[in-house]
């Protein structure tokens, strides 16, 4: 089924229905939840300032694709907070795949 995830351009970020059982962001939405992690859902890293400037973190786990990687990177280097990728197994927005084990060893 389509993905019912809310916009709040506000933060900016997607928030997960929990629509679908099978989901993988579903899935990783409610895991880092139970750990205690805030979690958003971009569009893009060019959010990443904006969290930033209304949140303070040491780190930062994020699943994306390895351009989005790439730019999280640049953006992280100069504010001191750490970060930690995981890739995505299939490149594209849509049908996000990702390791779920990755992302559990890493949270």
């Amino acid at each position: 089924s389509r993905c019912k995830a809310f916009f709040d351009a506000s933060i900016p970020s997607y928030t997960c229905a929990h629509c679908s059982k099978d989901c993988l962001v579903n899935k990783a939405d409610r895991l880092a939840k139970k750990k205690g992690y805030d979690v958003y859902i971009l569009p893009g890293s060019s959010c990443i300032p904006k969290i930033l400037k209304t949140n303070r973190y040491e780190g930062i786990a994020g699943v994306a694709c390895g351009e989005e990687v790439r730019i999280s990177g640049e953006i992280l280097g100069g504010t001191g907070v750490a970060g930690q990728a995981i890739p995505l197994i299939k490149n594209g927005c849509a049908n996000t795949a990702f390791n779920m084990e990755t992302l559990v060893k890493t949270l």
